[in-house]
């Protein structure tokens, strides 16, 4: 990379720079912050909103009401985080929950789903074969998915790796692969580029099983279930968690800003500074090498090397100086795809909602319902999708609708409660007109009178309600596109392709700029898990 041409600088340069700085303080960027600075670096980190958590944060919406206004669910959150990091020593309360969603079928019915998967005796009411098989499913995919857990715990050697560490690590993968099984190995290779559909479909015959459980594989995708390849999406979301589970079966008491404010926490007691209402206009380059970055407001802060926690487009495209990269390094980022297409919705509630259990279900927290899943069959994901495809908002939306009051009631006043709404699919193009106030509110309305159908009066306990578009994701929690991960889940940005060959152990084609956002293998719903992969990049170079 040519050196760019640097303005003067309109503040002094830091005379002892940073060993790190770290731009964005999302959850993996606190999460290499905490790693870096417990092992001895010097390290600040920079967020542009007056927040911490990025897409990760709980927020009041409405007075004495807080949500998870973004995502509702950061995913797997990795033991080896929470003990590495002390975060329990650091206020993090991992809460198990055992209240009940149920997902209405086509048919009336409803199937209950309790933290470990669909409950027993609701799956048998409704397919007595289907309860029979799943266990033998569950434990399928456990097993697959136990093997992405150790491929996402490392960096992914490309084809042509010829490193001894990257040979170490192909061999000890290799070794893994091969610990599964035949049966499994074979499993994992025919699963891998399927539809959801298939894989789906080749087990169960229940309409509404099937329905509930291809979320998982479109999940924050623009592709519907009989996609290829929605099967590897599938397995992503179910690495660390109970096969068939809806949602996580803990959740950090407080709402998921208390995770990332735990991991903060970590990182302050270890050293690293948090700077917020910091925005970074650009990558400071000199010689060739990334040397520090320059805020909006002018300030030069000085770093030994700069690590990116936000997308690659733009990371790459608007921090750095395009011009300055290798026009097929530029083109591959350029490429990357994000296509957002979903949306949120928070509820202030006068009430706990009638949300009745599963049919069959007698189970002891059959009455405690915190959510319901808004997906009856796979075609009705499929018809939502054919929407989307074409730059509509469904008109028969996926719902992902969770009362986290029903586990955490501080999160509302006294006998109030809180729903956080994901509503997919909502295409962040559209084909006519602009998210605008009234697409805003249309899209609200929307998803009212779906929820509606289902949960009877729902409407008239509404004090308040926010609305998140895709573009107000895009500007208010910085993802590209109102894309929750920096990039689709699909086997051609995954691995070592993600987010691109030339970045893919998290160092860029630019010396001492590194990426560590959820753009970065192995992803999003991995929580903290590019940043722990990226600090220990950063620090192996440190040694080096």
């Amino acid at each position: 990379m040519n050196d760019p041409l640097i303005p003067a600088p309109t503040t002094p340069r830091t005379q002892a720079p940073y060993d790190a700085v770290i731009i964005g303080a999302g959850l993996n960027g606190l999460t290499a912050a905490a790693y870096l600075a417990r092992a001895g670096a010097r390290v600040v980190v920079l967020e542009r909103r007056a927040t911490i958590g990025g897409s990760t944060t709980t927020e009041e919406f409405a007075p004495g009401f807080r949500a998870d206004t973004c995502r509702h669910d950061a995913g797997w959150i990795s033991p080896h985080l929470v003990r590495e990091l002390d975060l329990e020593q650091h206020g993090l309360k991992l809460l198990a929950t055992g209240a009940r969603v149920v997902a209405p079928g086509a048919d009336g019915g409803r199937l209950a789903f309790g933290a470990q998967g669909p409950v027993t005796e609701s799956l048998r009411h409704h397919s007595p074969r289907d309860a029979a098989r799943f266990p033998v499913f569950a434990a399928r995919i456990a097993a697959l998915c136990g093997f992405l857990e150790q491929l996402y715990a490392k960096p992914v050697p490309s084809p042509d790796a010829s490193s001894r560490a990257d040979l170490t690590t192909a061999a000890q993968l290799g070794l893994r692969f091969r610990g599964l099984g035949r049966r499994n190995m074979v499993e994992l290779l025919r699963a891998l580029p399927m539809s959801v559909a298939e894989l789906l479909d080749d087990e169960f015959e229940s309409p509404v099983l099937k329905g509930a459980l291809a979320t998982r594989g479109v999940l924050h995708l623009c592709q519907g279930p009989r996609a290829a390849a929605t099967a590897f999406n599938f397995l992503h979301h179910q690495v660390g968690q109970h096969v068939g589970a809806i949602g996580a079966s803990t959740v950090p008491l407080g709402g998921l800003g208390s995770l990332a404010q735990a991991i903060a926490d970590s990182a302050r007691a270890a050293g690293a500074e948090i700077r917020l209402d910091s925005p970074v206009a650009r990558v400071l380059v000199l010689a060739g090498q990334a040397v520090g970055v320059v805020l909006e407001s002018g300030e030069e802060i000085a770093a030994r090397r700069v690590v990116s926690g936000v997308s690659p487009r733009h990371t790459f495209l608007e921090l750095c100086d395009p011009s300055r990269l290798a026009p097929e390094f530029v083109r591959a980022v350029d490429n990357v795809r994000y296509r957002g297409a979903w949306a949120k919705v928070n509820l202030a509630l006068d009430q706990l909602p009638a949300l009745s259990a599963g049919d069959g279900d007698t189970g002891a927290d059959s009455s405690r319902v915190r959510g319901i899943v808004v997906a009856p069959e796979m075609d009705y994901l499929e018809r939502a999708y054919d929407d989307a495809k074409y730059g509509r908002v469904s008109a028969n939306p996926w719902l992902d609708a969770r009362i986290p009051t029903v586990d955490d009631p501080a999160l509302a006043p006294n006998g109030k409660h809180v729903m956080s709404i994901h509503v997919q699919y909502s295409p962040y193009r559209l084909r006519e007109g602009a998210w605008d106030s009234p697409a805003r509110e249309a899209l609200g309305d929307l998803v009212m009178a779906t929820l509606e159908r289902h949960v009877p009066g729902l409407t008239e306990s509404v004090l308040h309600r926010q609305v998140l578009t895709p573009l107000d994701l895009e500007q208010t929690y910085a993802l590209p596109e109102g894309h929750a991960y920096d990039g689709e889940m699909m086997l051609d940005q995954a691995l070592f392709m993600r987010p691109v060959p030339a970045c893919s152990h998290y160092r860029s084609p630019v010396p001492g700029l590194y990426v560590c956002g959820s753009g970065a293998h192995p992803g999003g719903a991995i929580a903290g898990g590019v940043g722990a992969n990226a600090a220990r990049a950063v620090l192996a170079d440190r040694k080096g």
